[in-house]
């Protein structure tokens, strides 16, 4: 008997901030962690060691190969509250699996994105450089954000490195630090 499956939409309830919709971004990200999505024998042994799941769940973790599908809206989109950003369809098991993952990445990103588009919006055609990797919570999250500020709108940043990853112009300020140099 071939397992149940399931859909799944990906959208939010309320617009954070009385804004009338959220820029969706992130989609890049999914789609490249569901491509990676595996669990290697590190993660079998911890789990085995929980003593929660039987060997015949884990042999199933061990040989997962993702049979869902992903429609989206492309990145860069006002969505609307209630409106999905993404839908999931595949065996309901590996459907829930992936939920904290996507929303994980969808929130995070279009939160950015969004923010970048009003504050691009408020600066009316000046520009508006990107420079959060400081506040970020973590590398990559400081990565993944300076991609959704661009989306939103930003035309440079100062996170060298996402300069390097996405082709964004860098630019930058300089260093807030004071130091004493001895000779």
């Amino acid at each position: 008997m071939p397992p149940t499956r399931a859909t799944f939409d990906v959208f939010f309830r309320q617009v954070p901030d009385q804004g009338s919709f959220v820029v969706a971004a992130g989609l890049q990200q999914v789609v490249q962690a569901l491509n990676n999505f595996h669990f290697d024998e590190d993660d079998l042994a911890y789990l085995r060691s929980l003593d929660l799941y039987n060997e015949r769940f884990l042999t199933m973790l061990r040989t997962i190969k993702l049979d869902c599908t992903v429609q989206a809206v492309p990145e860069g989109l006002p969505v609307f509250p209630r409106e999905p950003l993404m839908t999931v369809t595949g065996p309901i098991a590996q459907a829930q699996m992936l939920e904290t993952l996507i929303l994980n990445i969808l929130n995070h990103q279009s939160l950015i994105a969004t923010k970048s588009r009003r504050i691009n919006f408020a600066a009316a055609g000046r520009p508006v450089m990107e420079f959060g990797a400081r506040r970020a919570q973590g590398p990559d999250s400081a990565v993944y954000g300076t991609r959704a500020a661009v989306i939103g709108g930003c035309g440079s940043t100062s996170n060298v490195l996402a300069a390097k990853m996405f082709g964004i112009p860098a630019a930058g300020t300089m260093a807030h630090s004071c130091g004493v140099i001895q000779q």
